[in-house]
């Protein structure tokens, strides 16, 4: 299918800032905060993970849709970005295991996408003045009025997101003969997260992210995960209570990203809104254990403080980031508590991080053992 007829459109800036580019033929206006991924691929698993909820995506590789999509590369239940934009957007998608094309992908769940953009141009000038709310329009609508509705659209900084995008009812995954069982906090777990636990023999029941330990004791686990998730994690004052009753079990407990900051914050440490927030698959990271280097997947636009994770003596940082220093990865020293600001199961080293996974599951046969 190819969609021939590009309407113009407009991004508009939450500081006033306006740039142009074409409706790649889907009608609307949509709001969130404006971000840039840098991954060159990857971009189905991007749209659907939910850790993007309530962001307009802005992607830096020249192509997207060029592969088409395919059911083996969600991350979720469906679409999570509020909107996309892109330097060329293809209509047409050369992969023989895709099922459809991303336009029409798109068009079904009318997700508003702006194409023909000086990518470049926008990348640049939000990381010279930070990632900001913006509108981005393929209707007609006038400057003022996307003023006046960008206006009514509230500040990342603050704003709790995990109960939009988790279950509200507890769900299984992976074999219930499994020879570990966790329980998981869903504030928008991604599915590949999942997977990598089942391979590892764990029968995961996954709950809301405001379920109580007492429920969650009711699985009887053998361990806990607390996964990623959108928005800012201090909002969260009964759900870091929650981890704080979690990891006085002193069962194993393994948080990544939104868990990873959850963790923090339940052992008084802070976090903060980044400037610009790491998101891309080539981001490196230092394992301070065994003095390696990792490539890893991120995607977060918090992050937690490095001076007080330091001035803790109960944490220690596990894992910094190589460009800039900030904490990629804590751990309890008393404790089998650990977590981390990426994502070792998206897999661009592509299995640098995998081990986060094993050193969880030791754990649990450690103290199944014992």
């Amino acid at each position: 299918m190819k969609y021939t007829t590009k309407d113009k459109a407009i991004i508009l800036l939450s500081d006033g800032t306006i740039f142009h580019g074409k409706s790649v033929g889907i009608k609307g206006t949509t709001t969130g905060e404006i971000c840039f991924n840098t991954g060159v691929t990857g971009y189905q698993e991007i749209f659907t993970d939910p850790s993007y909820f309530g962001q307009i995506m802005l992607s830096t590789t020249a192509h997207i849709g060029n592969y088409g999509v395919h059911t083996d590369e969600v991350d979720s239940d469906g679409i999570k970005i509020a909107g996309l934009v892109c330097k060329n957007f293809s209509y047409n998608f050369s992969r023989p295991a895709a099922y459809e094309s991303l336009y029409e992908y798109f068009e079904k769940k009318n997700l508003i996408a702006v194409s023909d953009v000086d990518t470049r141009a926008l990348v640049s000038y939000i990381r010279d003045n930070g990632a900001m709310n913006a509108v981005i329009s393929t209707d007609g609508k006038t400057i003022e009025e996307l003023k006046a509705i960008l206006n009514a659209v509230p500040n990342m900084n603050g704003l709790e997101l995990a109960s939009k995008v988790s279950t509200t009812e507890p769900y299984f995954y992976g074999n219930e003969d499994a020879t570990y069982k966790v329980s998981a906090l869903d504030f928008g777990i991604k599915t590949n997260i999942l997977r990598c636990l089942a391979e590892r023999d764990c029968y995961v029941k996954v709950f809301p992210y405001n379920t109580p330990l007492s429920e969650l004791q009711k699985f009887n686990p053998d361990g806990y995960f607390l996964s990623n998730g959108p928005g800012d994690p201090q909002p969260l004052v009964d759900v870091i209570e929650t981890a704080k009753d979690i990891i006085a079990t002193d069962k194993p407990v393994f948080g990544i990203c939104l868990g990873h900051q959850i963790i923090a914050l339940s052992q008084g440490i802070n976090t903060y809104k980044m400037f610009n927030g790491h998101r891309g698959i080539n981001h490196p990271v230092m394992n301070v254990e065994t003095n390696k280097g990792e490539i890893t997947s991120q995607n977060h636009g918090f992050a937690v403080v490095r001076e007080e994770v330091e001035n803790n003596p109960n944490v220690e940082i596990t894992h910094y980031h190589l460009n800039d220093n900030t904490v990629a990865g804590i751990r309890l020293k008393d404790k089998q508590v650990f977590s981390v600001q990426y994502h070792p199961e998206s897999s661009p080293g592509p299995n640098d991080s995998k081990y986060l996974f094993d050193q969880f599951v030791s754990y649990m046969k450690e103290q199944k053992e014992a």
